[in-house]
């Protein structure tokens, strides 16, 4: 920011998970020396989306960086041209992985997953973005106000809109230089999920047509049945390894369709508790703001 945009205030605000390493003592430190570093510190480990989700609410810049994660993977180098879009009237600047510092099958299952959740969603979620994005204090204001209570960031602000208004900056995602990230496997499918259930109903759609195919399926086969019972006397086999093969089958589906709705009666149990997201165990050079836009500055500020 100093070298590259010095016209522009801007303020650093960390969201610590509560690290059991010295990363809180560090950020003291840092704190102490440069007021442009802000802190908050969580009670416990509330996850990325949360914890980020929270945070936002303490920006106050005109244009914000929604999420920078510590392992670097997402390059700080692109800030400077994120802000020379927003600065030429852009609302929203993506960072766009166009590559992966990853393995192969990695690599495959996100690009999977990505164009299924294009795919199915009733919005325009862009392909292989994350939550690097630059986006402007309108769109962040309206992004903030959605009463979520697991938000999917991304989604969230693709559904703001603002499509004619959007820049995708393709980058190289890196390779984590250090530590091992806490984000395992179960809690990546778990985010991913939130995301499908979040944005689409088109998996309960899915599940209703394949109940009426198979129950139409399942018709024929019995008329197909009975009429070779009736002009074949005793044609049909016993039948008992085809009846158990189909209870099986047909238990089978349904308890797969039964686990999807219980994704979407997760979603909405949780989001009808109405609980706090995050508690914060302390706050360092940070004013929490009395309202979406309290404490935003004029001029040209990138947060």
């Amino acid at each position: 920011m100093q070298r590259d945009l010095p016209d522009y205030s801007y303020e650093h605000v960390f969201a610590d998970n509560a690290s059991t390493d010295r990363t809180v003592d560090v950020l003291r430190q840092i704190a102490q020396s440069d007021r442009c570093v802000k802190v908050i510190i969580n009670a416990r480990n509330y996850g990325p989306f949360r914890s980020t989700f929270n945070a936002l609410k303490s920006t106050t810049g005109d244009a914000v960086l929604v999420m920078l994660p510590v392992d670097l993977q997402d390059p700080p180098d692109l800030i400077p041209e994120f802000v020379k879009h927003w600065a030429s009237g852009k609302m929203v600047v993506i960072g766009q992985r166009v590559d992966r510092s990853e393995g192969r099958l990695m690599q495959s299952v996100r690009k999977l997953y990505y164009r299924v959740l294009y795919r199915l969603s009733d919005i325009e979620i862009p392909v292989d973005s994350g939550e690097f994005q630059l986006v402007d204090r309108k769109v962040l204001d309206a992004v903030i106000e959605s009463d979520d209570y697991y938000p999917y960031i991304r989604g969230l602000i693709a559904n703001v809109g603002y499509a004619d208004s959007t820049v995708m900056v393709p980058y190289r995602w890196g390779r984590r230089k250090r530590g091992l990230s806490k984000n395992s496997l179960i809690n990546l499918v778990d985010q991913g999920m939130n995301g499908i259930v979040s944005f689409t109903s088109a998996p309960l759609r899915l599940a209703a047509l394949a109940g009426f195919v198979l129950s139409i399926l399942s018709f024929l086969v019995g008329l197909v049945q009975l009429g070779a019972n009736l002009i074949l006397y005793n044609a049909a086999p016993p039948g008992v390894p085809t009846l158990i093969v189909a209870v099986f089958f047909l238990a089978g589906v349904q308890l797969f369709f039964i686990g999807l709705l219980g994704e979407y009666i997760a979603a909405i149990h949780q989001q009808t508790r109405r609980g706090g997201r995050v508690v914060e165990r302390e706050t360092i050079n940070l004013q929490q703001p009395e309202g979406p836009t309290a404490g935003r500055r004029s001029g040209p500020d990138a947060t």
